[in-house]
């Protein structure tokens, strides 16, 4: 019997899991998942909870749920793959061999990497919201926050999600608003990037929502260090930005196994081709979400997306045929901007953000580039279509590729 083996189960790899099972005789064909999280968080959930729109319990579910009737779950953390040996070492020194792989390990967070970012004040007056930790961590201080300034900062791209630090920005100025508290909070934007997001369509529209709800935007900075005693974030040219309240939104990288094979670039993402999803060093390895070096957002939609194009590659590879579907970058966000309102933006690789509806033509119902409160309710009920239709890989009305279709070209 052959083995399929899918490392990391969270969103990439719940799905894969699933649609190579259905796609995959079982007689011939065995699927194996590594996880050392036996708990399935709802990760665009940890947005909501410094606010306290959400509880953990809320966005909290058993990974074991999510994973259909002959695939073997394994409750363990990746010592190495050994690419050339095509078998993957746990902790414990079991080894599992496989004939096609499929890494899905994610990304996280490493506050370590940037000095004074982990330092006395973290999760004092420094969080971050990107894990539930950092998320309860932050709930817990707006509830009896005075006020003051607070600075929402991007240390490095790419990130996870990389809309939901300026969804925080728009959250906190909704919510502090709701406090009656808005005219205590000096808001301040921080990121690398020359404008508020990386495309330049989106990123005006989003700039001057900044400024309409009179948010401060610091644009080119490089996070270099973090001053814990005179509470100031300075960048590489020597700029500074003080806080009382830093919202970080620290380096990524990879899982450490994927630097310590030998598979990774700098920042430990799998060195895989953008469109095939394959590994540019070895044949029978593919890579998905966030794990990957790819130039497209690090999203669920873009799991999403590049599951039904691995699906196809993996059964081309298997039947010895050339790979020829190809993923084009496609992410599509709600972004929540407060006060029951949300913009949804769709793009890919080589087409920025454009106005329009989605997901059908000429009908929507959702607006693109635009506020609207049922962009807004879409967030809320994605997270009903998370846990019941995406990890599970049924279908749902969209392409996973980008449709010109509705959109408008100026």
């Amino acid at each position: 019997m052959k083995k399929l083996l899918i490392l990391g189960a969270g969103t990439a790899g719940t799905i894969m899991a699933n649609k190579m099972r259905k796609e995959l005789p079982g007689n011939d064909w065995s699927v194996t998942v590594v996880e050392k999280e036996m708990n399935h968080y709802y990760q665009p959930g940890f947005l909501f909870i410094p606010f306290g729109y959400y509880q953990k319990k809320e966005i909290l579910k058993p990974t074991l749920k999510f994973f259909p009737k002959g695939v073997e779950v394994i409750n363990s953390e990746i010592e190495k793959i050994d690419a050339a040996k095509n078998n993957v070492t746990l902790v414990n020194g079991n080894e599992i061999g496989y004939d096609i792989l499929i890494i899905a390990t994610g990304t996280r967070i490493s506050p370590e990497e940037t000095p004074g970012l982990k330092g006395e004040l973290w999760q004092k007056n420094i969080f971050d919201f990107y894990t539930i930790e950092g998320a309860e961590a932050l709930a817990g201080f707006f509830k009896t926050w005075q006020g003051g300034n607070l600075v929402i900062n991007i240390a490095d791209n790419p990130i996870k999600c990389p809309v939901a630090p300026l969804e925080f920005a728009f959250l906190s100025d909704y919510y502090f608003t709701s406090k009656g508290m808005r005219d205590k909070v000096n808001i301040t934007y921080v990121t690398p990037l020359s404008g508020a997001f990386t495309k330049p369509k989106a990123s005006k529209e989003l700039g001057s929502l900044l400024g309409r709800k009179n948010i401060n935007l610091v644009s080119d900075f490089f996070l270099g260090e973090v001053d814990n005693t005179n509470k100031k974030i300075l960048d590489f040219g020597g700029r500074d930005v003080p806080f009382d309240c830093l919202v970080s939104i620290p380096l990524h990288t990879g899982d450490p196994v994927i630097s310590k094979s030998g598979l990774g670039d700098e920042f430990g993402f799998v060195k895989a081709d953008k469109n095939t999803l394959q590994s540019v060093l070895y044949k029978n390895i593919f890579v998905i979400g966030d794990a990957g070096n790819f130039p497209s957002s690090k999203a669920g939609s873009v799991a999403h997306f590049q599951a039904d194009v691995l699906e196809k590659n993996i059964i081309e590879f298997i039947n010895n045929r050339p790979l020829t579907v190809s993923f084009d970058g496609h992410s599509n966000c709600y972004i929540e901007t407060g006060f029951g309102k949300g913009i949804l933006i769709d793009f890919n690789y080589a087409t920025e953000p454009l106005p329009g509806l989605y997901p059908l033509p000429y009908i929507g119902p959702f607006s693109l580039l635009k506020e609207s409160r049922l962009n807004h309710l879409g967030k809320l009920l994605f997270k009903w279509i998370y846990w019941n239709i995406l990890l599970r890989a049924r279908r749902l009305p969209v392409t996973n590729y980008m449709s010109m279709k509705g959109k408008i070209q100026n």
